[in-house]
């Protein structure tokens, strides 16, 4: 059976769905960023500014790698995957003039490998840069980010122990991630507090940014709906166009504080400006909720046009497994993509995907089997642990459903509304 983090009892009464919890997001709080706009002319200029100094210096792969930090920025602030795809080429244009022996470009690219969840080949490269010795602590970091990304847990916990600084930010975080990976959510925001700590007192921005972004979900996984809220704000204080606090807050105005409304006028703001397929998913997801087929239809057609460009590669490979699953009901693509991201990514989630699809399928027997060798006790995320009860309620494991159910009741707000009823019918 799986075991999930220890969630108090009373989050089965505070995540229950009822009327009486006090409403958390307030339209007055946030308004003043749903105004912002991206002023397009400044946000390519340091782009520009290094395309100059490519056309007139021979040392061109300089200017590239500089340019490289250009593209990947407009991809962070405005989601539009070709400047992610112009990074990785300037990139490997730096890493090729100096014979992938330059530990830096080498780290570059694997960070940019790592956004477009190509994990394996970001570890060969990450290998090299180990090798070249240069800097070897921040790549025994990324070695750890990557290793867990691929399930590699042995290899990863041993980098961890590697990198141990308990006044290091960088360190910090990645116990942080080690503890939510299992199952410590406590100890997960406990390290995650301090790392913000650092950063606050450093005052970087960036690292200010990061943090209450990061803090501001493990809050709402812990039932810390307020405490979520507030970082999700002091994130859009640093900056007002990040779109990924502004997304954390539409979920807590639709999943917890039943203002689907509200959270689609956010979402509508955020896609002004900034496009990611999955911003069409929860819209979907949301609209869903409000009855409203129309809209559904429309976000979820946007959703399947943007990620038929083939720059997305294998980034939303687990999106669309649910997708075909789930909504277009094609359990046989499903399968075919989930057996992809299983050899790209051999992770429990990935497992859990495959699963799923067979199940789908109505191969329950097959979906079984791979629950429990490659999922049962190795995850604790809710999306996968209802997966798990429902293969499990269709083998008959009546037992194994109760305390399954019990971690999917006290995760409502994680799952969002529309899974009340499917957790009910358990």
């Amino acid at each position: 059976m799986i075991l999930k983090k220890n969630i108090p009892l009373i989050l089965l009464v505070l995540l229950s769905f009822s009327c009486t919890h006090k409403t958390v997001t307030d339209p007055e709080d946030y308004q003043v960023y749903l105004t912002t706009t991206i002023d397009s002319s400044a946000l390519f200029e340091n782009a520009h500014f290094w395309t100059n100094k490519i056309d007139d210096n021979a040392n061109q792969f300089i200017y590239q790698a500089k340019r490289s930090g250009a593209y990947a920025s407009v991809f962070s602030k405005t989601g539009n995957i070709d400047f992610l795809i112009k990074a990785e080429n300037d990139l490997i244009a730096s890493n090729e003039f100096t014979n992938y022996n330059n530990a830096g470009y080498l780290k570059a690219l694997a960070v940019n490998y790592i956004s477009q969840h190509r994990f394996k080949e970001a570890l060969e490269l990450l290998k090299k840069a180990e090798a070249n010795g240069e800097k070897l602590n921040g790549t025994k970091k990324m070695l750890f980010d990557v290793h867990l990304e691929l399930g590699n847990y042995f290899h990863a916990e041993a980098y961890l122990k590697e990198i141990k600084d308990d006044s290091d930010f960088d360190y910090l975080i990645r116990i942080s991630k080690w503890e939510d990976h299992q199952g410590n959510l406590e100890g997960a925001i406990q390290n995650m507090e301090k790392a913000m700590a650092i950063a606050e007192s450093s005052n970087i921005k960036s690292l200010k940014q990061w943090s209450y972004t990061n803090i501001a979900d493990f809050y709402g996984h812990a039932g810390e709906i307020e405490k979520s809220y507030h970082y999700f704000l002091k994130a859009l204080e640093l900056d007002p166009n990040d779109a990924y606090a502004k997304k954390g807050i539409a979920w807590i105005a639709y999943s917890y504080d039943n203002k689907p409304e509200d959270a689609l006028n956010i979402l509508n703001q955020v896609a002004t400006y900034y496009h990611a397929p999955d911003y069409d998913l929860l819209k979907a997801e949301i609209a869903e909720y409000q009855n409203k087929s129309v809209l559904k239809s429309d976000a979820l057609q946007n959703y399947q046009r943007i990620v038929k460009n083939k720059a997305y590669g294998v980034m939303y490979n687990g999106y669309n497994v649910i997708f075909y699953t789930d909504e277009l009901v094609i359990p046989e693509l499903a399968i075919e993509i989930a057996k992809a991201e299983v050899k790209n990514r051999p992770t429990p989630q990935s497992y859990d995907l495959l699963a799923w699809s067979y199940f789908k399928q109505g191969n329950v027997e097959k979906a079984n089997d791979i629950i429990e060798t490659y999922v049962d006790g190795k995850t604790f995320e809710p999306a996968v642990l209802y997966h798990v009860a429902e293969i499990y309620k269709a083998t008959g494991k009546t037992d194994q459903i109760k305390p399954l159910k019990e971690e999917l009741t006290a995760s409502l707000y994680e799952l969002g509304p529309l899974m009340k009823q499917k957790i009910n019918q358990l």
